[in-house]
């Protein structure tokens, strides 16, 4: 999509936009305006913008009466980037808008739209807005762009409802407000955290390539594809831990190849698994027709239980020498990003709060911004109760861009015993940091607990690129995901190794590279980085 970058700037412009109703940023993420005219009301006031007028303010910047009426609640800044909004594209073809729509978590996201846009006599307008988002995506002259949309709605006249949209730019300040609160915040308490103890040995370079020769072994037999990475030449009679690896939605085992690469470079053992209901080919099989479901609502248990499985099979794989005489499966931890973090929060001993979910589900445009909760509800879809997703074998987790604030809440991810390193950033829209990750930190109680800040990071900042150029399911444009990505998997794979050293290696040397004075110096000005250990939301 050619859908700008959430910088915190432009996060500030589009809350004050979205305040006064005819919004750059809103109209891109919630089409469905009338072929005519849009009726925008506030209680009994109403006031009526003809659609033909933005073309033409569009196309020529010239403004009608009626638009004169609304700019004089705009800067000429702010007015020339609605302009720019209005044609601004999105590549997206007719299939893949089609096929997400008619998914249940697309079927929720029109629900909400529907209240704000809605039909001339009143009624929800989600059936409206699908019709129009599907035909504009086919209208390969016109483009995937607001105007467009405008010109496909199936009625002639669109009321927008400023009271709801009035909720929704409250919602989107508050959220604002509260992530860079947090943000400065954690920038402070790491400036002023103290140097790291002395006494213990030098370790190696963990953002370096470490001195092990490692060869992969396919293990597509198992209840989840795997490739095992194993660490060559270790000392005689020495094994190497295991680091459990589990993708995001729509990803496969190369996502983070280079993080499973390296950590094998310095002696750790991998499984880096892949999910067959949630990887990139369920996502290629919405596309194409051939499932009805983004993820199926057995997919939240399924993750964790089938890697519970794998952890069985390999240890009874162990009994050939090639691999027994290599890795400690009693020493395992886990990695994972995103729906694969929510899978290492769960293995890892946070457990399912129904009534947290219950208070959450399902969610509200107008009360949260946050589309991880159209995963996170899903759970009340399953029988009950669940089985349990803890794995006893995990004895540390890394969690990359979680999602976690409604299915597991406070009592879950209090229960959370083992080391965990949450990593966030700051400018995820996916599962955004204030929610998702900054807030639940607070909650854990465990002792080795660290929240690693990438400030500018998006969602898609730590994500490989695909290999040989190839394009996902879903391409992600350069603009979601951000600046330097190859910084960003540089800290994790830096990060990674220091943590699982320590807690799964127990190697002290490396607690060093633990510490905010480390992490100083590895973070780089595009993508500043942070590291605290305990924290104390101030809102």
């Amino acid at each position: 999509m050619a859908i700008k970058f959430w910088t915190t700037r432009r996060l500030k412009y589009m809350a004050l936009l979205l305040g006064a109703a005819l919004l750059q940023s809103l109209w891109l993420a919630l089409p469905g305006w009338s072929t005519d005219r849009i009726l925008i009301n506030y209680g009994p006031l109403e006031r009526s913008v003809a659609v033909a007028d933005l073309e033409t303010y569009a196309r020529t910047g010239k403004l009608s009466n009626e638009l004169k009426g609304f700019s004089r609640y705009f800067s000429p800044k702010q007015l020339e980037q609605f302009r720019e909004g209005l044609t601004l594209s999105a590549d997206i073809d007719v299939v893949t808008v089609s096929q997400f729509l008619y998914t249940p978590q697309g079927e929720a996201i029109l629900q909400s739209l529907g209240e704000v846009v809605q039909t001339a006599g009143r009624l929800n307008g989600a059936r409206a807005i699908r019709g129009a988002l599907i035909l504009a995506a086919a209208d390969t002259d016109g483009g995937f762009n607001l105007l467009n949309i405008l010109k496909h709605f199936p009625t002639v006249e669109a009321r927008v409802d400023l009271q709801q949209l009035s909720s929704i730019a409250q919602q989107v300040v508050s959220t604002i407000n509260q992530t860079q609160q947090a943000v400065a915040q954690i920038r402070q308490q790491a400036a002023a955290a103290p140097g790291p103890e002395g006494g213990v040995a030098a370790a190696g370079n963990p953002a370096a390539p470490g001195p092990y020769r490692w060869q992969k072994r396919v293990l597509d037999q198992l209840t989840l594809p795997t490739d095992l990475y194993l660490p060559e030449g270790l000392a005689e009679g020495q094994k190497a831990p295991l680091v459990v690896i589990s993708h995001g939605l729509g990803g496969d085992r190369t996502s983070f190849a280079y993080l499973a690469e390296h950590l094998a470079s310095h002696g750790l053992a991998v499984a880096v698994v892949e999910h067959p209901g949630s990887n990139a080919d369920q996502i290629e099989a919405l596309l194409a027709g051939q499932s009805n479901d983004v993820i199926e609502p057995e997919e939240m248990v399924r993750r964790a239980t089938s890697i519970q499985e794998v952890l069985d099979e390999l240890e009874t794989a162990a009994q050939d020498p090639a691999i027994g005489s290599r890795v400690d499966l009693e020493r395992t931890g886990i990695f994972g990003q995103s729906f694969g973090a929510y899978t290492s929060l769960a293995l890892a001993g946070a457990t399912v709060d129904l009534t947290t979910l219950g208070q959450n589900c399902p969610p509200q445009l107008s009360s949260q911004l946050d589309l991880s909760l159209l995963l996170q509800c899903s759970v009340l879809k399953l029988p009950q109760p669940l089985p349990t997703l803890q794995d006893r074998r995990i004895q540390a987790a890394i969690a990359v861009n979680p999602l976690d604030s409604a299915v597991f809440g406070q009592a879950g991810m209090a229960n959370i015993a083992v080391p965990l390193m949450i990593v966030s950033g700051s400018a995820d829209t996916v599962t955004p940091a204030i929610a998702e990750q900054i807030r639940p930190f607070t909650w854990l109680k465990t002792a080795e607990r660290y929240l690693l800040l990438i400030e500018n990071g998006t969602h898609f900042s730590t994500i490989a690129e695909q290999p040989n150029g190839e394009e996902g399911a879903v391409p992600v444009p350069a603009e979601a995901i951000g600046p330097s990505p190859r910084t960003a998997q540089g800290y994790v794979k830096a990060m990674g190794v220091a943590f699982f050293k320590v807690y799964l290696a127990g190697e002290d040397g490396y607690r060093q590279y633990l510490d905010q004075s480390y992490v100083a110096g590895l973070s780089q000005p595009a993508l500043p980085l942070y590291l605290v250990r305990d924290l104390t939301l101030e809102n």
